[in-house]
């Protein structure tokens, strides 16, 4: 047990928004930092928070269980890379405890593998099943150059870790038209024969970053009709709780998933809010609604304000995002990296 344990005891209403949304999914990201710099996700340069404007993990545990006691069955934690953070399988154990009580149907997380040969086993002793390896590449130069200065064999190496601990390993590939585009068929292929299933995200307007992420858009559309001349896929009746439409691929006989936020919008069956990991909730990733959580804790509220200002939060969730092509300048402000994913 732990001081905050009272919340999710107390559980009540659902969280619902406006539009009749059960918000039963908690993206919580643990820190701005990673040990990557993604071109995608963030700037060159990037200027981190300082601690003081980072949840303590206490804060962390507070928040995380005040949504758990309002129905969120699926929490994942995210960053930047959730494994930097100091103190990170602390927070894993203190959460997992809703794992074992019921109260919680899933504990996950987002990582891009580069830490997971450390942190594996002590991932699926917490109670975390499953995890996402973020990948968009086999290619030492090109992953070296997307991640600037990366290296893949510690990734691959990560996934092996991970299998071997006995956690399912989704691999998640941003679609880049310039630069991964011809590989994602041998990506696909290589995660189904490692026995991961794999989704492939298109490009997203968050954060400003030195090139024009639009210059990369690739239509998942478009793909999948290139991969349908020489695949078969079968649509799947699969809702993991996110954004994604799966499809089997016979040939290989593994899923493929694909989050299409720019062709095909998939706002109208929303279950999920994100924290960062400064404690704004952000209901919908391509707005910039907010609701300061940081403050209301460290303003001293109790248990009962604390849930009424997440309610307050969720009863104006948007409809949709604002995500368009056609717009150069980003839908969002804030980059990836802080937002959790």
């Amino acid at each position: 047990m732990t001081p905050y344990d009272d919340i999710a005891s107390a559980a009540s209403a659902p969280l619902i928004d406006g539009f009749g949304r059960t918000v039963t999914y908690l993206r919580l990201s643990v820190t701005d930092r990673c040990d990557l710099r993604c071109v995608y996700c963030m700037a060159e340069h990037m200027t981190f928070l300082p601690k003081v404007e980072v949840l303590t993990l206490e804060e962390l545990d507070r928040i995380a269980t005040a949504f758990v006691g309002l129905g969120t069955r699926k929490l994942r934690l995210t960053g930047g890379e959730p494994l930097v953070r100091k103190g990170m399988m602390d927070l894993v154990r203190s959460l997992g405890r809703h794992l074992r009580t019921g109260a919680l149907d899933e504990l996950t997380l987002t990582t891009n593998g580069t830490r997971l040969t450390e942190f594996a086993g002590d991932l699926a002793a917490a109670g975390v099943r499953r995890i996402n390896v973020s990948l968009d590449t086999l290619k030492p130069d090109l992953f070296r150059k997307l991640t600037r200065g990366g290296d893949v064999a510690k990734v691959l190496a990560g996934v092996r870790a991970a299998q071997d601990a006995g956690l399912a390993v989704k691999i998640n590939a941003v679609a880049l038209k310039d630069d991964n585009a011809a590989e994602l068929p041998d990506l696909i292929a290589w995660a189904h024969g490692q026995g991961c299933d794999i989704t492939l995200i298109e490009t997203m307007p968050m954060g400003e970053v030195e090139a024009d992420r639009t210059d990369q858009y690739l239509s998942l559309k478009d793909l999948r009709r290139e991969l349908e001349s020489f695949w078969t896929l079968e649509d799947l009746p699969l809702n993991t709780g996110g954004p994604a439409r799966y499809v089997r691929v016979a040939e290989t006989g593994g899923r493929l998933g694909l989050i299409t936020p720019l062709s095909h919008n998939f706002c109208e069956a929303c279950n999920r809010v994100r924290l960062t990991c400064t404690g704004t909730l952000h209901t919908c990733l391509g707005q910039e609604d907010a609701t300061d959580l940081r403050a209301v804790l460290r303003a001293g509220a109790t248990d009962a304000e604390l849930v009424s200002v997440i309610r307050g939060g969720i009863a104006v969730k948007p409809k949709g995002h604002d995500f368009q092509i056609a717009r150069k300048a980003p839908a969002v402000a804030r980059h990836m990296s802080t937002t959790g994913g």
